[in-house]
């Protein structure tokens, strides 16, 4: 699975002000309804968005943003998977934050999108940083647990297994189930209750 492996994050990023960012604020519930993820990114802070001009999801000074940058808590509220969905196909391929949702971490590992904690002190200053330096570019290392922008950097963390998952490339379980159907289908013959069903 060497083609899965997630090293390094690098791009620019999109700060996030503000705790609790629940995942009704990221995706509102009648996407819920939704039977693919096209589309989904539309969804995105939608209704604060509609409210909000100088959202910085629209601000253009943070378009083709990789990272982004929030608070404590973030993707707390329901376990609907569109959140980290919606996310990621908006083009955010990492996360930074103080904390997060244990639901949204783990639907965040199951598409390929690291997550890493800082402190909230240092959260903020990132946050502020990046609101007066739209262009810096940053570095989000998982090999190194790093986050490094310019002349500086600082230590971030993750959960040492989603890391070798990344590392590895093992996170993709669907990736893994189609390159070993043969095994999948030898398994599922052998189980009792699927013989009934072919009965």
């Amino acid at each position: 699975m060497s083609d899965q492996k997630i090293t390094q994050v690098r791009g620019r990023a999109i700060p996030m002000p503000g705790d609790d960012i629940d995942t009704d604020r990221i995706t509102p519930a009648r996407f819920l309804t939704a039977l693919t993820w096209k589309g989904i990114e539309k969804a995105l802070f939608c209704d604060e968005r509609e409210n909000t001009p100088d959202h910085p999801i629209d601000n253009p000074n943070y378009k083709g943003a990789k990272i982004l940058f929030v608070g404590k808590n973030f993707g707390s509220g329901s376990s609907r998977e569109h959140a980290p969905q919606a996310i990621k196909r908006f083009g955010i391929d990492a996360i930074v934050g103080v904390s997060f949702a244990e639901i949204f971490a783990g639907n965040s590992l199951a598409i390929g999108m690291p997550l890493m904690t800082a402190s909230a002190e240092e959260i903020q200053k990132l946050i502020a940083h990046t609101q007066k330096n739209s262009e810096t570019e940053y570095t989000a290392d998982l090999e190194t647990l790093t986050l490094s922008w310019g002349d500086e950097s600082l230590s971030v963390g993750m959960l040492e297994e989603r890391r070798q998952s990344f590392l590895k490339g093992t996170w993709n379980i669907l990736a893994i189930l189609r390159a070993n159907l043969p095994q999948v289908r030898e398994v599922a013959e052998g189980l009792p209750y699927m013989r009934e069903f072919q009965d």
